[in-house]
């Protein structure tokens, strides 16, 4: 059992129920009822959020135990999400089929990131939009979630030259309080964007 299927076999939602801060400051940039993918959406907090809000929503991760707690969230919201078990080194995002991509927390290699988020800018439809929050080399001080190894925390620069093509509308690092259920509690940095594909 890898350490996914181990942290989302507890009880409870490791990262909580409700949707990340900066998606729901941001959700409105999406085109109304679009398709959206979410990418290493795990428990599926976000995905059902989205679904809520009328969008047509996939969600993919390499947990099944996951992503079962997310289709279970879904059902006792009453809305529907589409998952995928699929591990983002060898699942092709299909190209310009989506009107909304999110990534919350989806921390990968660089070189898998790099080639993940060129995809990113070829599946967006024209007009689609990119979310993006992740911790930054910095967060190693605050200790308050997120991964142990610098390789996989992403920095503007970095993401920028990675989503190149895309038109960024949010594009910032910042320090702010983060408090998703027993994973994220307390003070961390953090980048933020929000990105379109031109039309």
């Amino acid at each position: 059992m890898n350490q996914w299927e181990e942290r989302y076999s507890a009880d409870g939602f490791f990262y909580g129920s409700e949707p990340n801060d900066f998606l729901r400051e941001q959700v409105d940039a999406l085109p109304a009822g679009c398709d959206v993918l979410c990418l290493g959406e795990g428990e599926g907090r976000n995905a059902v959020f989205l679904a809520g809000r009328g969008f047509h929503v996939t969600a993919v991760d390499q947990s099944g135990v996951g992503l079962a707690k997310a289709r279970s969230l879904a059902a006792e919201r009453g809305v529907h999400i589409d998952t995928a078990v699929a591990d983002l080194s060898d699942w092709a995002i299909d190209a310009r089929r989506w009107g909304g991509i999110v990534s919350i927390w989806c921390h990968l290699p660089r070189t898998l990131r790099a080639q993940a988020h060129r995809q990113v800018v070829a599946a967006l439809e024209p007009g689609g939009a990119f979310i993006l929050e992740a911790y930054v080399p910095a967060q190693l001080r605050f200790r308050t979630g997120g991964p142990s190894d610098p390789e996989l925390l992403p920095t503007l620069a970095e993401l920028q030259e990675e989503l190149h093509g895309l038109e960024f509308e949010v594009a910032r690092e910042c320090e702010r309080h983060v408090h998703e259920g027993r994973g994220h509690d307390g003070p961390s940095a953090v980048v933020q964007l929000l990105a379109r594909r031109g039309a």
